[in-house]
C-alpha cells in the first residue's frame, strides 16, 4: 500500500467516520420537543441536555488532550464507547420518563447521558483524528482538517432526514427506540474508524525535543496575549453562531417559510460543512491563516448589520428581498461558524508547532464548552424578555431581531481581537 493510499485509509476515512457520528449532536432540535413531551417536562428544561453536551465536549477535550496526544487508539476507543453508551443511556431515560411522567430521575438521567457521557465521547472523538490528518496531509493541513470537521458539520444534514423518518415510522414510542438504534449504528461506525486510524510511521522522530515541554511553556513561546486572542475570538465566533443557529427554526418561521424549515436547515448544514472545508482550504494559500478569521468576522458583521438596518426578521414575511437577506445571514453565519472550527488546529500549529498540538487544541476547545453554556441560553433570554410572542404560532420576531444587536457587537469585538491581539510572526506556517 503506498503512502497516498495510506493517508485516505488511515486518516481521512476514519476521521469522517468519527466526525459524521459525533456531529449528530447538532440534530438535537429535531427531537428536543418530542423528548420534552414524552417525559412530561418543558422544552426549556430539556434544552440543558444539549448545553451540557457542548460544555462537556469542550471540557473533556481540554482535560483529555494529553491522552489523545499519547495514544489515539485509546482516545478513539474511549470516544466510540462513551458516545454510544451516552446515546443508549439517553434512550433508556427517555423510556423511563415515558413510564413516569415528570420524574426528575428521567431528566437528570438525560442530562448525565446526553450531556456528560456523550460529551466525553464528543471531545475525545473530535480531537483524535485531527493531528493524524495534519501529519498525513502535511502540505495541505487546512484541507485535511477541514475535511474532517466538515464531516462534523455535514452530520446534521445527513442524519436529520433519517431521524425524522425513524420518528415517523417507529410509532408512539419511536423517540426512545430511535436512540437505541442510533447507538448501535454509531458505535459500529466509530469502532471501524478507531480500527483504521493510524499515524504515519516514524512521525514521532522529529518531535523528541518537544516532548519534554509542558503545554504552558509551549504556549508561552509566543506572547501570552496571542493565545488569549485566539481563545477569545474562537469563543465569540461559537457564541454568536450558537445564538443564531439555535434560533434558526423560529427565525425561518418569522419570515414566513415555516413549510420549508427542514429544507433550509439542511441547506444551512451544507453551508456549515462547506465553510469548514472551504475556509480551511483557502487558508492554506494565505501567508497568515488568521486572515480567514478577519474575513469571517467582516462578512458576519456586514450581513448582521444589513438585517438590523432593514429589520429583516420583523419585516421579512412577504418581502422577497428581506427574506433573501435573512437567509443569507443564516447561511453566512453557518459557514463562518464551521470555518472557525476547522481553522483553529491549523492556526495553532502555525503558531506553536505540531509537538503538542492535540493538547493545545484540546485546551482551546474549552472555549466551545463555555460558548455552549452561553450562546443559545443568552439568545433564549433575549427572546423571552423582549417582544411579544404570537399567541398562535409562538414566534417572536422582535425578540429574534434583538438577538442581532448582541451578535454584531460581539463580532466587532472579535474582529478587533483578530487584528490587534493575534499577531502574525516570522515563524507562522513554519513552526511545525
Amino acid at each position: 500500500m503506498n503512502k497516498n493510499q495510506n493517508k485516505w485509509i488511515c486518516a481521512a476515512i476514519p476521521a469522517l467516520l468519527l466526525h459524521c457520528s459525533i456531529g449528530t449532536v447538532y440534530c438535537w432540535s429535531i427531537f428536543s420537543q418530542e423528548i420534552a413531551d414524552y417525559i412530561g417536562f418543558s422544552k426549556g428544561a430539556t434544552e440543558w441536555a444539549f448545553s451540557f453536551a457542548i460544555f462537556f465536549l469542550g471540557m473533556s477535550a481540554a482535560f483529555l488532550g494529553n491522552v489523545v496526544e499519547k495514544d489515539i487508539h485509546k482516545s478513539s476507543l474511549i470516544a466510540a464507547i462513551s458516545f454510544a453508551l451516552g446515546m443508549a443511556g439517553t434512550g433508556f431515560f427517555i423510556y423511563y420518563g415515558g413510564q413516569h411522567k415528570g420524574s426528575p430521575i428521567a431528566l437528570i438521567g438525560i442530562y448525565v447521558c446526553y450531556g456528560f457521557i456523550m460529551g466525553i465521547g464528543l471531545g475525545t472523538g473530535y480531537l483524535s483524528p485531527v493531528k493524524t490528518l495534519m501529519l498525513w496531509f502535511e502540505d495541505k493541513k487546512g484541507l485535511a482538517t477541514g475535511l474532517a470537521v466538515a464531516g462534523f458539520g455535514a452530520a446534521k444534514a445527513i442524519a436529520s432526514p433519517i431521524m425524522e423518518a425513524l420518528l415517523k415510522n417507529l410509532g408512539d414510542d419511536g423517540i426512545y427506540k430511535m436512540f437505541f438504534i442510533l447507538a448501535c449504528v454509531y458505535f459500529v461506525m466509530m469502532f471501524v474508524g478507531h480500527l483504521l486510524l493510524k499515524k504515519p510511521a516514524g512521525w514521532h522522530e522529529p518531535q523528541k525535543k518537544e516532548k519534554g515541554q509542558s503545554i504552558m511553556s509551549v504556549i508561552k513561546s509566543r506572547p501570552i496575549t496571542n493565545y488569549i486572542g485566539i481563545w477569545l475570538m474562537f469563543y465569540i465566533n461559537i457564541t454568536c453562531g450558537l445564538a443564531l443557529i439555535s434560533q434558526e427554526k423560529m427565525i425561518v418561521k418569522c419570515i414566513g417559510l415555516a413549510g420549508m424549515v427542514g429544507v433550509i436547515s439542511t441547506v444551512s448544514a451544507v453551508f456549515n460543512a462547506g465553510g469548514r472545508l472551504g475556509f480551511s482550504a483557502w487558508a492554506d494559500k494565505m501567508k497568515d491563516r488568521n486572515t480567514i478569521y478577519k474575513l469571517i468576522f467582516i462578512l458576519s458583521i456586514a450581513f448582521t448589520g444589513l438585517v438590523i438596518l432593514t429589520s429583516g426578521i420583523k419585516n421579512g414575511q412577504g418581502n422577497i428581498l428581506l427574506t433573501i437577506l435573512v437567509l443569507g445571514l443564516l447561511f453566512v453565519v453557518n459557514a463562518g461558524y464551521g470555518g472557525g472550527f476547522s481553522n483553529v488546529p491549523t492556526l495553532l500549529s502555525d503558531h506553536y508547532g505540531m509537538g503538542s498540538i492535540s493538547a493545545i487544541h484540546g485546551i482551546t476547545l474549552s472555549a466551545w464548552a463555555f460558548a455552549g453554556l452561553t450562546g443559545n441560553q443568552i439568545a433564549n433570554l433575549i427572546v423571552n424578555k423582549t417582544g411579544t410572542p404570537d399567541p398562535d404560532s409562538h414566534i417572536n420576531p422582535v425578540g429574534y431581531q434583538n438577538v442581532l444587536y448582541l451578535t454584531i457587537a460581539l463580532y466587532i469585538i472579535a474582529l478587533l481581537i483578530s487584528i490587534f491581539l493575534v499577531r502574525p510572526s516570522k515563524t507562522d506556517k513554519k513552526a511545525n
